[in-house]
């Protein structure tokens, strides 16, 4: 399978990242899809970065004050965050054989730090070092535009210092020049249902793929 790496030799379940930039929907859908899934009986947690962890606490800091930190210090932030996330969340849940809906992964870190002036593949070659490469991302995509005035609409929120337009509109140019095979662009500019149903389509073939490999390694046993 796509995702299997040497981080996690003997995983057993799958990892499905939802990335995009701000005000694209990803909470909504991987709230929506782990029901879903859930519906089926299939074993599955949702999960989010910058985590609740002592990084990702430091970084949601930086959302009303960017600049209290330099460009490598905010970077080597989301790297100790993500390393945390995975030793503790991801890779258990993957060698239980659970489901992994994460909202971003390490795309949105090499898309965001980008547009603030670090090489993108630079940042994904370090973070496949130690984190498992997913399984699918689902890249929800939106013009920046868009994706503002769903955060100022149905957040309520003022925008921070990652949410700006201009910003955004780099993150966005970054995202589109991602083309890793396990890549589905999903047009979330649609309603709720319609992005919903995309996501579905692009999730069931790996997960009949994985049900099929499960039931021959059962065979074989």
């Amino acid at each position: 399978m796509s995702g299997q790496t040497a981080a996690t030799p003997d995983r057993r379940g799958l990892l499905i990242a939802f990335e995009g930039i701000d005000g694209t929907g990803k909470s909504t859908q991987i709230r929506l899809l782990a029901e879903r899934l859930r519906s089926e009986g299939l074993p599955v947690i949702a999960t989010r970065e910058p985590t609740d962890g002592q990084y990702g606490r430091r970084i949601r800091e930086l959302f009303t004050n960017r600049a209290s930190v330099t460009p490598e210090e905010e970077l080597a932030l989301f790297i100790a965050d993500r390393r945390e996330h995975v030793d503790q969340v991801i890779a258990p849940a993957l060698g239980r054989g659970t489901i992994v809906l994460t909202d971003r992964y390490y795309f949105s870190t090499a898309a965001y730090q980008g547009a603030a002036g670090h090489d993108p593949q630079a940042i994904i070659a370090a973070n496949e070092t130690f984190a498992p490469v997913p399984d699918l991302v689902l890249l929800l995509t939106a013009a920046p535009a868009v994706g503002v005035h769903r955060v100022r609409k149905f957040r309520q929120e003022t925008l921070n210092d990652f949410e700006q337009e201009q910003g955004l509109a780099r993150v966005a140019a970054i995202f589109d020049h991602f083309e890793q095979p396990f890549i589905r662009r999903i047009a979330a500019d649609q309603s709720v249902e319609a992005v919903a149903a995309g996501v579905w389509d692009a999730i069931f073939p790996l997960l009949r793929e994985k049900a099929g490999a499960m039931a021959k390694n059962n065979e074989e046993c």
